[in-house]
């Protein structure tokens, strides 16, 4: 009998380790993916097939087009393979068939050789849906893009979503006097056309970005407020972000010539090398508004007709100079170029002949914008402590609605609203 009351004992300390643990990553599932792309996979482009669009979030019925740049320059065969995914990106249980028309996995066959340029490439391009690949549902998704050896060369997320609901986003000051200066509140509404709730605080689980960088994804929302079809988010402290300050930019889009962000232009021994003038930090300075794309870039050349495969790569060069006690932490070029990626290819190194950190990263021809981040030794990552903080920045906010009602296999993306700040009055 003891063994019995042992056994139970063991069986029931199980199961709660397996839902405590199954709530952790519920809760802190959104954070940006580890996977690094390969060195030689460069100029990574993924984004709705529409205009003036920078992200992979679409409507069922849009396309979305990947494009690659491999530094091999063999015309190496590449394959892509999609996956359904849960609001927490991991794995759903689904079987292909229930979520892709055709194949989940296809050969890329569209690609070219890099054209007069002095560093060799060959660039790929794949757009989704396609004659062999075709969506079923909404909801979230990963591609990985594999070699013939079948290991993964890159991976990125993207969301289809239905229109079932539509969302209302205002963006105000935030009412903490401490940083009243320094941040942004977010608030919103959902409005809901055709959905049946039964349970608004477990079904729907909106998800808010800022610049569509998931490494600072807020998720976990419940509605304060029901009004009918109506779910209210009006948070004054929970959706609240730091604002930032306007990215920094740079266009080498012509490669004889230095730009007012570009310092001189030289060609090395194999590609050119574009130094950039040395960025001050910006903390205790005010803010001066600095139209960007919020992180993202735009490949383009003025040296050829076809951007993708006539823009050469150089050797950018970073330099900061900052005076901030920085002591334990890392310092990182960040931007939508690499996938917001924080690793050993964009970290800042300390000179001590220049007393700069610097930086030298590899980039094609086009605009950029980035920003500079520091990571601490508990991984937190802080997108201001360099380059300040202020409530008037303007960023790009996006809400995505996921709904899963009871006993549904998979949650559905059902919703997305944007805003581009602008301060409303509190």
């Amino acid at each position: 009998m003891k063994s019995t009351y042992n056994y139970l004992f063991l069986t029931i300390l199980k199961y709660l380790f397996t839902l405590i643990l199954f709530l952790f990553v519920s809760q802190f599932g959104y954070s940006q993916s580890n996977f690094e792309d390969a060195e030689n996979i460069k100029s990574v482009i993924f984004k709705a097939n529409t205009t003036n669009s920078y992200v992979p979030i679409l409507r069922q019925g849009e396309e979305l087009i990947l494009i690659f740049d491999d530094l091999n320059a063999d015309e190496s065969n590449f394959y892509y393979k999609i996956e359904h995914c849960n609001a927490n990106w991991s794995p759903s249980n689904l079987s292909t068939i229930e979520y892709i028309n055709g194949f989940a996995e296809e050969k890329i066959r569209t690609f070219q050789n890099s054209f007069n340029t002095y560093l060799p490439y060959t660039n790929y391009q794949v757009t989704l849906p396609n004659r062999d690949t075709k969506f079923k549902i909404s909801g979230n998704y990963t591609v990985s893009i594999l070699n013939d050896n079948g290991q993964v060369v890159l991976k990125r997320r993207f969301i289809i979503y239905e229109t079932n609901t539509t969302v209302a986003v205002t963006m105000r000051q935030s009412r903490d006097i401490a940083n009243i200066d320094k941040q942004q509140t977010v608030q919103f509404t959902i409005n809901n056309n055709s959905l049946t709730i039964n349970n608004p605080s477990e079904e729907i689980m909106p998800v808010l970005l800022q610049n569509n960088n998931w490494q600072t994804a807020i998720s976990g929302l419940k509605p304060q407020f029901i009004r009918g079809n109506q779910l209210l988010y009006l948070y004054d402290k929970e959706t609240t972000y730091w604002g930032g300050n306007e990215f920094w930019g740079f266009d080498t889009k012509d490669l004889r010539s230095g730009t007012k962000d570009i310092g001189r232009i030289e060609l090395g021994s194999d590609i050119y090398h574009t130094y950039l003038y040395t960025n001050e930090e910006q903390i205790g300075k005010p803010y001066t508004l600095n139209p960007d794309i919020n992180g993202n870039f735009v490949i383009r050349t003025l040296n050829g007709e076809y951007n993708n495969v006539e823009a050469d790569y150089s050797w950018v060069h970073f330099s900061l100079d900052c005076l901030e006690d920085l002591r334990g932490k890392e310092i990182f070029v960040s931007g939508n170029y690499n996938n917001w990626a924080l690793n050993d290819l964009n970290k800042m190194q300390y000179n001590q002949d220049t007393n700069l950190y610097e930086a030298t990263i590899l980039m094609k021809q086009g605009f950029y914008n980035y920003q500079f981040a520091t990571k601490d030794l508990q991984g937190n990552i802080s997108f201001h402590d360099i380059d300040g903080s202020h409530y008037q920045t303007e960023n790009d906010y996006t809400i995505i609605v996921y709904y899963k009602p009871f006993g549904a296999r998979y949650t559905r993306a059902v919703g997305v609203g944007m805003l581009a700040s602008k301060i409303s009055s509190n």
